[in-house]
Formats: structure tokens, C-alpha cells, sequence
């Protein structure tokens, strides 16, 4: 068996972008940078994102078997946790308080508006590109929305961050979530049989 270790094949992601657009609007294609419909949400921490896949299953046990007899798949759920810098940027503040971001248009320079009573349904599409040189990491997700908020610390040593988690869903024609992976230069061959 060869040796396919390849230190190229270590990603360390030198930048984060988050990138947000109607629910269900398709996804650029390849690499392309995003379309006018899809808006940046602006500085990321250097931590970047952390991208969960979370299942659950439920074993069925049967008389004469010490073992399950068969697992069910109950669950599985995808998320994304990011902490934005940007803590005044309309996109992330309408995320963040779960209102449509026209609530935050200005007028005479200044916003104002009710949060929800009752939390508010608001879903769009998101990209997560992440860069290492030339290799790069997009995941696509045509359905998502904040299901949690971290506190809110407005502080005198360092800006205001906003930490929020997605949840995908499946959106009308896609997978929750979709990962191109562009290799760059790195040679990956040696890891795919050739046909016979």
C-alpha cells in the first residue's frame, strides 16, 4: 500500500467569510465569488467557525438477543457556531434580534425597533467559504436560521462580539448542506483506485 501522507493536505483556514441571500437561493457555481443577491456578514473571529453534525439513533432490543437487533437513525442535525466582530452590521444585528433587516434601515441616521414577542421564523440561504492559499472549503446551505444567541457584551477591551448558532434544513431542492472542497495544486490522485 503506498504512503499518501501529504503535509499539503493540512488546511489551516487563513480568512472566514460568511455570506447570506434569500432561503433557497441557489449556490454559486464552483468557486465563483457570490452573486449580488448574497450579502457578506462581515468580520469573523480568528477562531472561524465551528461546523457540528450531530446524530442520535435508537436501538431496538429483542428477547433472545444480548445485543440490539437493529439501529434506528432518529436524528441528525447540522450547525454552524460563529462569532461575528461586526457588532452594528444590519445583517448581523437583524440575525442576532430575529427581525426582518429592514427593521434596522435608518432614519436620520438612527434605528429603532421592537424585538419579537413571539421568536420569528426568519430563514435564508448561507455560505461559509473558508481559504487556505489556493485550497478552499465552501459549504452551502439553501435553508437555515439562529436557533441560539450568546450574550451580548457591549465592553471597553475589545469590540462587542456576536455569537450566534445555524441550524440547517433541507431546502426545495437540495441537501442541508453541501461541502466543495477545491484541492489546489495538492495531487490527490493516489487516493482513488484506477478503473480496472
Amino acid at each position: 500500500m503506498a504512503d499518501t501522507r501529504n503535509a499539503d493536505l493540512t488546511f489551516g483556514a487563513t480568512d472566514w467569510l460568511i455570506h447570506m441571500a434569500a432561503v433557497n437561493t441557489a449556490s454559486p457555481t464552483g468557486f465563483a465569488d457570490p452573486a449580488a443577491a448574497w450579502q457578506c456578514l462581515g468580520w469573523v473571529t480568528t477562531e472561524g467557525g465551528l461546523f457540528k453534525v450531530e446524530e442520535e439513533s435508537q436501538d431496538v432490543n429483542a428477547a433472545g438477543s444480548l445485543e440490539p437487533i437493529r439501529t434506528l437513525m432518529t436524528r441528525s442535525t447540522k450547525s454552524l457556531q460563529v462569532t461575528f466582530l461586526e457588532g452594528l452590521n444590519p445583517l448581523v444585528r437583524s440575525l442576532y434580534d430575529n427581525v426582518p433587516v429592514t427593521s434596522l434601515q435608518p432614519t436620520d441616521g438612527v434605528a429603532t425597533y421592537a424585538f419579537p414577542d413571539k421568536p420569528n421564523d426568519l430563514r435564508y440561504a448561507f455560505l461559509a467559504d473558508t481559504m487556505d492559499g489556493d485550497k478552499r472549503i465552501r459549504l452551502y446551505m439553501p435553508n437555515g436560521k439562529v436557533v441560539e444567541r450568546g450574550d451580548e457584551q457591549p465592553q471597553t477591551e475589545d469590540v462587542m462580539p456576536v455569537q450566534m448558532t445555524f441550524r440547517f434544513y433541507k431546502g426545495a431542492s437540495s441537501a442541508a448542506v453541501t461541502r466543495s472542497i477545491d484541492y489546489g495544486d495538492v495531487d490527490v490522485s493516489g487516493f482513488f483506485p484506477a478503473a480496472p
